[in-house]
């Protein structure tokens, strides 16, 4: 089945400075008149989908390290994209509303975080951005967090007019004789040009033992919530040196520790209600109105396993990487390695639907176990509208799902794929529905090092920011 049997097409791919030429060289132009997206930022690619009008955005693989981006976030309305990479640089794209389709032209780059030592720990402290989420915008700037392993920072990005001296007693550029000026003028200033600024209006530090793994706002924009491990704090965005400790799973001593905190998010609707995910399988929503300490939760979400798939890796693909809320705050949706599942959050004993994505590799766990593959962290996203789920998987491939599980649609945002089509070939393909059968997956054949891992939905349109370990793809 070639990509374009179901109506999408590779528009566009930028590769590394090796291969740009080789892949832009003889773009397709979109047979569907109606959109025109070019993008030159970020090293982008464009994949249009007629059907879903999806956009996403893959990781390019980068030669350097601190180049490989490691999150990506949409703002609240769509028109402005956050990356985060391993070097600590933060950068931000806005849309491009010039151009009928869709085009995300670069807005502005800064330094987020530098690295540091922890002496008293020996420990070094990478500047890896782990998080970025935006603050909701209630003037002309923007305001946004950002955080490495150990510090929470708050940036406000606004346009900064700059101003020159047009006009003074030397700006004939002769000297005055004898020292003295027949004629004083006072300097005035003109407009020069503007510039987006960035600067660090709040750092939230020194109250994480652990990594942060989560930072998510509130819904009254006053108040965040950041985890680790074992412990999540609960923050004032105005206080940066008080935080409130919510949760602490730390017991007394270490070896008795069992599960750890994997993620965490606020309910979007109402501000006393969070949830976090843990390494045992489980979700719990607390209620900030019944303690000051939330050890207690007010749900528990948790699937039983069945005793006769019970293995040695059992505990390791059952811890839940990401959890979210949909829009309404109705539905929960987590990941765990081999399964999407999404929950009711009425319905605390099972899942309403177990989307099985990597139930093709659990004759491969000893493997996966051997070279660290199974304990890679998948991220899951829900649709503006709730009404489709997003994954990431190996050999660059993410799956888009109904909310019923009924439809799998996975696309490879991979560069082969743009010279394939380059080449009229039907290489890449897009599975869809029964098409997708698991023991139609050659998993020997698998690439282990490609993966697509974080992934950020637009909250209003389908549009989608993905990110991979070899490719970066922007897609309409």
């Amino acid at each position: 089945m070639a990509d374009s049997d179901l109506g999408w097409k590779f528009a566009q791919c930028f590769g590394d400075k090796g291969e740009v030429e080789d892949i832009t060289e003889g773009f397709i132009e979109l047979t569907n008149k109606r959109r025109d997206c070019v993008s030159y930022t970020l090293i982008l690619a464009l994949i249009v989908i007629d059907f879903l009008e999806a956009i996403v955005v893959s990781q390019l693989y980068f030669k350097y390290a601190a180049d490989i981006i490691s999150t990506v976030e949409f703002d609240h309305t769509g028109d402005y994209l956050a990356t985060g990479d391993k070097g600590g640089r933060v950068v931000l794209f806005e849309r491009n509303d010039g151009k009928k389709g869709c085009e995300y032209k670069f807005y502005t780059e800064f330094q987020s975080h530098e690295p540091e030592f922890d002496y008293l720990k020996s420990l070094e402290i990478e500047e890896k951005i782990n998080k970025i989420k935006w603050c909701k915008r209630q003037n002309a700037a923007h305001f946004l967090l950002s955080t490495n392993d150990k510090t929470i920072k708050l940036w406000k990005v606004f346009e900064k007019s700059l101003k020159v001296v047009a006009e003074n007693n030397l700006s004939d550029g002769l000297r005055p004789q004898n020292g003295r000026i027949q004629q004083l003028r006072l300097p005035k200033l003109t407009h020069h040009d503007t510039i987006i600024a960035a600067v660090p209006r709040k750092v939230y530090a020194n109250a994480h033992a652990y990594h942060i793994n989560s930072i998510s706002i509130n819904s009254d924009g006053e108040t965040y919530i950041s985890a680790d491990d074992l412990r999540i704090n609960l923050w004032n965005l105005n206080i940066s040196d008080q935080s409130f400790n919510i949760v602490d799973i730390k017991p007394v001593n270490m070896e008795e520790l069992t599960e750890v905190i994997t993620a965490a998010e606020f309910h979007p609707l109402h501000c006393n209600l969070f949830m976090y995910s843990s390494s045992k399988g489980t979700i719990k929503l607390s209620d900030m109105r019944a303690a000051a300490l939330c050890d207690q939760h007010a749900k528990l979400f948790e699937e039983q396993e069945d005793p006769a798939n019970k293995s040695f890796f059992s505990e390791i693909i059952s811890s839940i990487s990401d959890v979210k809320f949909s829009k309404d705050g109705k539905y929960i949706l987590s990941r765990d390695y081999l399964t999407l599942k999404i929950w009711d959050i009425t319905m605390e004993n099972r899942p309403l639907k177990t989307i099985n994505i990597h139930d093709h590799l659990r004759n491969k766990l000893c493997d996966l176990y051997e070279n660290d593959c199974i304990f890679d962290k998948f991220e899951c996203t829900f649709s503006g509208d709730g009404q489709n789920v997003l994954t990431g998987s190996y050999n660059n491939y993410f799956h888009i799902y109904d909310r019923e599980g009924l439809t799998d649609i996975a696309l490879q945002a991979d560069k082969s794929a743009f010279k394939a089509k380059r080449a009229g070939s039907a290489k890449n393909k897009m599975l869809r529905g029964k098409n997708n059968k698991k023991e139609e997956i050659n998993v020997d054949a698998i690439d282990f090092n490609k993966k697509i891992l974080h992934a950020s939905w637009h909250p209003n349109e389908n549009s989608i920011a993905k990110k991979s370990c070899q490719l970066v793809v922007v897609g309409l």
